[in-house]
């Protein structure tokens, strides 16, 4: 944009705000002459027979319903927390339940295990006894047939031979 549209725009924008002070001062001008054309009347009850025992009631039975409501929407959201924290430990507690059992499952697995562990330990003690006394009495032998003496132990223990 150039200086003179700058410009023509600026005229444009003080013209709108001068016509818009005019309207706001037609506009003020006419509320002033209809307030001066209006008249109040107050009128007031000058009697001094206040029941404040009828006030007191009225007030206290304000409190006390506002007391109600708050009771009972305590009350609520007491039973419902309540009922969230019980359905929360039922969760947990059947986790748990559950946790336990699986440990003793695996605590079952781990001594069966064990069991065949050690039995497999007691054979491989046995066969190991019975190959030392073989290779002691197979000194004659070949290799050949000593090979086929590991294999045969190792087959009878539950494990194949590796060739290698």
């Amino acid at each position: 944009m150039n200086k003179a549209e700058l410009q023509a725009k600026a005229d444009s924008l003080t013209d709108e705000i001068n016509f818009l002070r005019t309207l706001y001062d037609a506009e003020i001008a006419q509320l002033q002459a209809q307030i001066s054309d209006t008249s109040v009347v107050v009128s007031m009850d000058n009697s001094r027979d206040l029941d404040l025992d009828g006030i007191i009631a009225e007030v206290r039975a304000q409190y006390e319903d506002i007391a109600n409501r708050s009771r009972d929407e305590a009350e609520a959201m007491y039973q419902s927390r309540f009922q969230e924290l019980q359905s929360a430990a039922g969760r947990n507690g059947n986790d748990l339940q559950s946790s336990r059992n699986e440990i003793c499952e695996l605590n079952q697995s781990i001594q069966r295990l064990r069991g065949e562990i050690d039995s497999m330990k007691g054979q491989h003690k046995v066969y190991c006894h019975f190959a030392q006394i073989k290779f002691k009495h197979l000194g004659g032998y070949s290799l050949t047939a000593i090979v086929y003496l590991s294999r045969f132990m190792l087959q009878a223990c539950g494990h194949e031979p590796r060739l290698h």
